[in-house]
């Protein structure tokens, strides 16, 4: 069973023995692009990897945006149930997400059945750029519905009542001061100088919340867009969150609930760490919630 990452040459070889059409495993194309909401469609029909289905962002993995919300909330665990249900998903099936390269909207598909209490389910590390980087095939045929193979499957959400935290519980930790403290940690996954609130172009808002500590989810990979070994994030990571690092007390955001889910899979042996879903997107829709600016806190 893999949990966290797989390489290309795992896949490959899983692939060479049939899980393009063996029920027991399933593969999600999650590219996207924010400026571009239907790129990741149109590569994915232009070629991918053999037997992969197509994850849409905005429509598979997250839910309809309100006024109270962030740009991607959370899909109703309902929703999620039945949209991996028509994937061919269950308890039994071995789920591996990719997507373009660094693993920012997988990771988002790996957590969301991570919290939905479904265990297998991998990165695939270097995504579709490692995959072509390898000289391994791609198929253009669209993949529909359920595996024909898999017949009927029903996927039962387990969920994880303590994977998330709302608005309304970050707003009672930042007044309480537990962020300036050290009591926890909230790590801001975006780019240093969004973070900083300079070169702000996704959210009407600059800046972030204030006691959060910069940590952006590039730091996890290597200059080939691929996770730092083992170690070597364990050693990142305890510099990051110090005295935190083996308490449950590390809490995720970025822009939207995305890419904080990078630096969660990248903390995946520290329990307890859960995701700020609504994120930045989310907490600056009330303008009486506080907004820091300025140097960046690391």
């Amino acid at each position: 069973m893999f949990t966290t990452l797989i390489t290309p040459a795992e896949l490959a070889g899983r692939l060479a023995r049939g899980a393009g059409t063996e029920p027991d495993w399933v593969v999600l194309d999650c590219r996207f692009d924010l400026t571009r909401p239907d790129w990741g469609a149109e590569a994915y029909a232009a070629g991918h990897i053999p037997g992969a289905r197509y994850a849409h962002l905005d429509r598979d993995l997250s839910g309809p945006v309100t006024a109270a919300s962030g740009r991607h909330p959370l899909p109703k665990l309902e929703d999620l149930a039945v949209t991996c249900g028509a994937w061919g998903i269950d308890a039994e099936v071995q789920v591996v997400a990719y997507d373009q390269g660094n693993g920012a909207y997988a990771a988002r598909l790996w957590w969301l059945l991570r919290w939905a209490g479904h265990e297998p389910v991998a990165v695939l590390d270097g995504g579709l750029a490692a995959w072509q980087q390898a000289g391994l095939p791609l198929e253009t045929t669209t993949q529909v519905g359920r595996k024909s193979l898999a017949g009927s499957r029903t996927f039962v959400p387990r969920p994880r009542a303590d994977a998330v935290v709302s608005t309304a519980e970050l707003e009672r930790i930042v007044a309480a001061g537990e962020l300036t403290s050290g009591r926890r940690v909230l790590v801001d996954a975006r780019g240093a100088d969004r973070f900083a609130g300079e070169n702000e172009t996704l959210d009407p808002v600059a800046g972030h919340v204030p006691g959060a500590r910069s940590q952006p989810f590039v730091r996890n990979l290597d200059a080939n867009g691929r996770f730092l070994g083992p170690a070597e994030l364990r050693e990142r990571w305890r510099a990051a969150l110090g005295d935190q690092a083996t308490a449950p007390q590390v809490i995720s955001m970025c822009g939207s609930g995305v890419t904080a889910c990078h630096n969660l899979l990248a903390l995946a042996g520290l329990p307890g760490a859960r995701l700020y879903a609504g994120s930045w997107s989310e907490w600056i829709r009330d303008g009486r919630r506080p907004v820091a600016r300025g140097a960046v806190q690391t």
